[in-house]
């Protein structure tokens, strides 16, 4: 029996506004409303309410079928803001017991390059929220953009995470086949997913490529294609994002079709079903180890990370997210925190990329470098935020006393000031 594992990732980034050297110090609210909202809701009408409509019907007429979906916190924060009728669409796929929801980071940050404490809360804080949403608390990891290194492998697995996804890199897996389960090589505990990259590319990237040598892609075509690998061969990880769904391919191009008629035919071969990723681990064992020193990701022909850190620009960026982590997380400051948070997301370097650049989709920017400055004029004011209530000249261990006893003190009121409400309504009554 083959098994297509069908994955889809949503996220939305809190995109920036203009922001000038000017309003350093005078301006704390970094983010771009208007496009944002605007954003979401045109992604909304052509491909969340759609999509999830098709994939109710789906799942009402295959009982057998599934999906599993990542969805980054932003993406939610802006769904419960802006679109909260697809939100709840979402809840109702839930309920069909047919759907999984992944974990990955909350802000769709590259905070596992470089910083574990940051990795490892931003995954609890998803993971929390996921289960609050959906009832269930995800057992399986997508890292952004499927970013994966054998010290990532090692983090995962000492969260408690069962299993995660990742690319079937050809430069790391050779001439073995993705489609197999295997383990991590640095924690065997770990089950990894391997994306199928020649298969997930024909539907997101390939579709409506008329001068492709395959076009039309068909469900059958798809089925067959599964159908003539070697029989030991037996899962098939289709990754993409979910706005291939009307949005990268609008509907008239059959998009909506394809996945419509992809389950019937998979009925009909008898050879075919569908799973989720944690179904996947459950019934099958790794046939071998998987193992990458570098870190690996979905995105271009080098499968690497230089989509986001590849040049100076990039990193110098990084470098400051770094070297602020720990002084940040030791504030008390839900705004704070969360600006923190939005500034994370990869989609920040992804617009300082000046690898080809000549517009890079999505891009709210005229350059790289116009991407460079207002990201960095922002993080400037945030940095000069942090400076006010956690001091440079302060070493972090005393900071980190100060913040504990001031966070004693505070307790303390608190429970005083329960006390004194106590005897008062005692004294009332009496």
């Amino acid at each position: 029996m083959k098994h297509i594992c069908l994955y889809f990732q949503i996220h939305q980034p809190f995109r920036l506004k203009r922001y000038r050297f000017f309003d350093i110090g005078n301006d704390h609210y970094y983010y771009d409303d208007f496009r944002n909202e605007e954003i979401m809701r045109r992604i909304t009408q052509k491909c969340y309410l759609p999509a999830n409509l098709l994939l109710k019907e789906i799942i009402a007429e295959h009982p057998e079928f599934r999906v599993a979906f990542s969805i980054s916190g932003t993406a939610l924060e802006q769904l419960e803001s802006y679109s909260p009728e697809a939100l709840d669409t979402f809840r109702d796929l839930a309920e069909t017991g047919c759907v999984e929801f992944l974990a990955e980071t909350y802000a769709h940050s590259l905070s596992s390059l470089y910083d574990p404490e940051e990795f490892y809360n931003q995954t609890m804080i998803h993971s929390r929220r996921m289960e609050e949403l959906f009832g269930v608390k995800p057992r399986v990891l997508r890292n952004t953009e499927l970013i994966f290194s054998d010290n990532i492998a090692t983090q995962v697995a000492e969260m408690g995470f069962q299993g995660m996804l990742t690319e079937g890199a050809k430069h790391i897996i050779g001439w073995k086949s993705p489609n197999y389960l295997y383990k991590a090589g640095s924690a065997p505990e770990l089950s990894l997913l391997l994306r199928n990259p020649r298969l997930s590319d024909a539907i997101s990237a390939m579709f409506t490529r008329y001068d492709w040598n395959e076009y039309p892609l068909t469900a059958d075509k798809m089925i067959r294609w599964i159908e003539e690998t070697p029989e030991e061969e037996q899962i098939f990880n289709l990754f993409m994002n979910y706005e291939v769904l009307g949005s990268l391919h609008p509907q008239e191009s059959g998009i909506f079709d394809f996945f419509r008629a992809l389950p019937s035919l998979a009925k009909k071969s008898e050879g075919v079903k569908f799973a989720t990723p944690s179904e996947l681990i459950e019934s099958y064992s790794p046939v071998a180890k998987f193992s990458s020193i570098y870190p690996i990701s979905w995105v271009g022909e080098e499968k690497d990370t230089g989509t986001w850190l590849g040049n100076v620009l990039q990193q110098g960026a990084c470098d400051k997210l770094e070297q602020w982590g720990e002084r940040v997380r030791m504030i008390d400051d839900q705004r704070m925190l969360q600006d923190w948070l939005y500034l994370q997301s990869a989609d920040h370097f992804y617009y300082m990329n000046t690898i080809n650049w000549g517009g890079h989709p999505f891009s709210p920017y005229s350059s790289p470098y116009d991407a460079f400055s207002n990201y960095m004029n922002v993080l400037s004011d945030l940095l000069l935020r942090v400076e006010e209530q956690a001091p440079s000249s302060i070493e972090t261990e005393e900071l980190n006393s100060y913040q504990q006893t001031i966070h004693a003190q505070d307790e303390r009121i608190a429970a005083l000031e329960a006390e004194i409400r106590q005897l008062k309504g005692a004294k009332d009554k009496a």
